[in-house]
């Protein structure tokens, strides 16, 4: 397997005050504790292994699971040369990834008992899925449906892009995409649909991100490819487990599939399609321990690799594939896309919203342009890539 260069680029800690990681582990964590607290009405048990983890993340240093957690071998050899360390000064992709399994942990969603495979961010995601946003983004499908073909195509790919962004989703998409399109920072959408064009149809694969309104778009995104035929069939690859607060599991895409078919107009027809897509094998959803390891796709056990490879396409979804994609690093922002995504196995779409340090492939004048603005560009949320590779050598689905 080809190795992906790393130029010396250093790996991303939360060891600096004031960065954006130490900001997550220092605050966006705690807040999440409290958050998950609130949420549920845990027994003193595990509110006090709730103060426990948040004890440690704020100050000391990396314990390892318990005896007896079906998984402690895995993450010991992963965290070999962490435990015992601040948590602040290991690698930051561990540290966050290690703070959601430990959080698990803590409210008992492995444990046998009552709070065994109770998901502690499924409010949050039901909260969203049920609210007045998704609620206007379904109901804009209508006007979506009236556009001609090359003008539906980049408003479903803009909407997959957002994601849960409201005010960049497919309202955007049916009007003026002049404010969009200012905000895509690298844009190799021709080349997918190019790709797209000239490859038979097969098969797309989905590595998919936040659960809600985003797999909503994400799933109206796969049911356009199946319906215009330029897939024959579609794989969304979701977390085994919950994972990071608001990532999708098999259970969010059914919650997903039901809020759209139940919608009026347009979106209740997807729903329908997409509905006796997944029961007739067009649609289906998969899931790999790997997607909830702290570990680059670079590392990719081989069924995961092979799996990837027969795709036509793989479209990579959100920051933390991203990240895990091309490296957690503080890469140079023009150090090229396909240079660092080299060792995928097929054809591969980034479809990213910036919300972390991480950021490759931009133009010279492009990064220019956006340190002179300031702003905090990299982490805002306010900007998003579209970056198109494929590898050289590699296999077509």
């Amino acid at each position: 397997m080809p190795e992906r260069p790393n130029d010396g680029a250093p790996v991303i800690t939360a060891a600096e005050p004031g960065s954006f990681a130490w900001t997550v582990l220092a605050e966006r964590h705690p807040a999440l504790i409290r958050q998950v607290r609130e949420a549920f009405p845990y027994p003193p048990e595990r509110q006090r292994a709730l103060d426990a983890l948040q004890e440690e993340t704020a100050g000391g240093v990396v314990t390892p699971l318990p005896p007896g957690a079906h998984d402690r071998e895995l993450w010991d050899g992963w965290g070999a040369e962490a435990v015992g360390r601040s948590w602040f000064d290991v690698p930051f992709l561990w540290s966050e990834s290690y703070f959601y399994r430990r959080l698990l942990d803590a409210v008992g969603y492995f444990a046998p008992g009552p709070w065994q495979g109770v998901d502690p961010f499924a409010p949050f995601k039901r909260a969203e899925l049920r609210g007045d946003a998704v609620a206007g983004e379904l109901a804009a499908l209508d006007a979506v449906d009236e556009l001609p073909d090359e003008d539906r195509d980049r408003a479903l790919l803009t909407g997959s892009l957002w994601g849960n962004r409201a005010d960049l989703g497919f309202r955007i998409s049916c009007g003026d995409p002049g404010e969009a399109d200012r905000h895509v920072i690298a844009d190799d959408s021709a080349l997918l649909w190019e790709h797209l064009a000239a490859a038979p149809a097969g098969t797309v694969h989905l590595l998919a991100d936040n659960a809600g309104r985003e797999t909503v778009a994400d799933l109206i995104l796969l049911d356009h490819l199946l319906r215009t035929g330029r897939a024959d069939r579609a794989v969304l690859h979701v977390k085994p487990y919950p994972y990071y607060v608001s990532d999708a599991t098999t259970a969010d895409v059914v919650d997903c599939l039901r809020r759209i078919a139940e919608a009026p107009g347009p979106a209740g027809a997807i729903g329908a399609r997409l509905w006796q897509a997944m029961t007739a094998g067009r649609l289906a959803v998969r899931t790999h321990g790997f997607f909830c390891a702290p570990l680059p796709y670079a590392a990719m056990p081989a069924d995961l690799r092979a799996d990837l490879a027969r795709a036509t396409v793989t479209f990579a979804k959100g920051d933390l594939n991203y990240r895990r994609l091309v490296g957690d690093r503080h890469w140079p922002a023009t150090t090229p896309f396909a240079r660092l995504t080299g060792y995928f196995p097929g054809p591969l779409l980034a479809l990213r919203t910036l919300k972390c340090d991480v950021a490759v492939g931009l133009a010279p004048a492009t990064l220019a342009g956006l340190d002179a603005a300031g702003g905090g560009w990299r982490t805002a949320g306010t900007h998003a890539v579209v970056q198109f590779a494929v590898p050289a050598g590699a296999e077509r689905g």
